[in-house]
């Protein structure tokens, strides 16, 4: 049997009801002990609590699968807490624009329980993949891959805005055309090697491109945090005596370093 829960359900939820021969409740109940999984799709600032409140009303075995966009944290906690009532929490991550690619929307699993709920979605079509059995992991890998796509998002305005106040825009591609040549993997961490060697080089370009920008008229927005980056890592190696391991793993730990450094209050 399947159940729809809704605080305060609409006529279209009551519609669809209907038409999967589904229930519709209205708050978690004793109805969730005949489930085998359990769907969770709130907000994600309520994620936790209606996990602590449905956990305790499902039977042991069953699946708790989160698509909430909650903390990763609050994924853990409830993880946890659904362990030591035999219950296997798997936190789903919605890693696209579910108005543009709805059900082929591509999906990310994690956690205890991870590999059926892979299996389950595959079966009705789904792209989804699991990414290890660590409940939360899923989540936070779809916020980094928002620091990823919403800076690239932030730095193509700010780009191509620049490039066609210039009658620039389509040459400008032929001349980025390199960059989807090298595989993504590659490209960045190339980035981040030679980020350590040259910053210092690297930040007087960015000013540069800042004092252009503001030349035509333009607010430079992303190079401000471009340029505050490159500052931090250049003070950094003029500070520094030590020479630095320039693989990406010696890279990637003296610069989560300068990253984590305290910094004086302003």
């Amino acid at each position: 049997m399947v159940d729809l829960c809704d605080e305060r359900p609409t006529d279209a939820l009551r519609v669809l009801a209907e038409s999967l021969g589904a229930r519709v409740q209205t708050a978690p109940g004793a109805w969730l002990a005949d489930a085998d999984v359990v769907i969770s799709a709130v907000f994600g600032g309520v994620a936790l609590d209606v996990a602590h409140r449905a956990l305790p009303l499902m039977t042991p075995g069953a699946i708790y699968a989160d698509f909430t966009t909650a903390n990763p944290a609050h994924m853990a906690t409830a993880a946890a807490d659904a362990a030591t009532l035999n219950v296997r929490l798997v936190d789903v991550a919605i890693t696209g624009g579910i108005s543009m690619t709805r059900h082929k929307t591509p999906l990310l699993c994690a956690g205890i329980g991870a590999e059926d709920i892979r299996a389950l979605l595959a079966s009705v079509g789904a792209p989804i993949k699991a990414v290890g059995d660590r409940a939360g992991d899923a989540a936070t890998l779809k916020l980094l891959r928002s620091i990823f796509t919403k800076g690239v998002e932030a730095l193509a305005v700010e780009c191509l805005v620049a490039a066609e106040k210039k009658d620039l825009r389509h040459i400008l591609y032929d001349v980025l055309s390199d960059v989807d040549q090298t595989p993504l993997p590659t490209f960045l961490e190339a980035c981040v090697r030679t980020h350590v060697v040259h910053a210092k080089r690297r930040l007087a370009e960015v000013q540069e491109a800042k004092r252009q920008l503001r030349l035509d008229d333009l607010e430079p927005l992303v190079l401000d945090g471009v340029e505050a980056l490159f500052q931090r890592t250049t003070d950094a190696l003029t500070a520094s005596t030590a020479p630095i391991d320039n693989t990406i793993e010696g890279s990637l730990t003296w610069l989560r370093h300068q990253a984590e450094s305290p910094r004086p209050p302003a």
